[in-house]
């Protein structure tokens, strides 16, 4: 299964790659999700280690259930080869309406076919006011004419 754009990367595919991730995981669809990895992907999600498309299926399942209301921006911020590099920011709430601004960053490696084989994630939660939230479009995917994290100040 090829999954396009493939890399090498370049300024515009890498960008293409971090949105299409960005899209999917705003779906907070965990099936969807885990179809972007290769089957015995690896991850390193803060300070557990996934490894293969059905353990990132029940993570991302588990986290979901947890943060609520996910809504989630990601921004290239380097790319060589057959690697990604995005920051990422995201906001959500818990179960008692407590809302987050999740930060961090990922390190991305893909296969020939443009299905990721490594994710490195590493994440800190802050405590957000709700007026303090900056991410307010309907659940799903990030209209296009919505702002990035530059455009943010995040």
């Amino acid at each position: 299964m090829s999954r396009p754009p493939l890399p090498p990367f370049t300024h515009d595919t890498a960008a293409q790659k971090a949105r299409m991730a960005e899209d999917a995981w705003n779906s907070r669809d965990p099936a969807r999700v885990a179809l972007a990895y290769t089957p015995d992907s690896r991850w390193r999600n803060r300070a557990e280690f996934v490894e293969g498309r059905a353990a990132i299926e029940a993570f991302l399942t588990r986290k979901w259930h947890r943060e609520l209301d996910y809504r989630l921006i990601k921004e290239v911020w380097a790319f060589r080869d057959k690697r990604i590099a995005v920051r990422f920011a995201y906001e959500w709430h818990d179960d008692s309406g407590q809302w987050f601004r999740s930060y961090g960053n990922e390190n991305w490696e893909f296969d020939g076919e443009g299905l990721m084989r490594i994710r490195i994630a590493s994440i800190n939660d802050v405590p957000i006011a709700e007026s303090e939230r900056k991410f307010h479009w309907p659940a799903g995917r990030r209209p296009d004419d919505y702002p990035g994290l530059s455009d943010l100040g995040l």
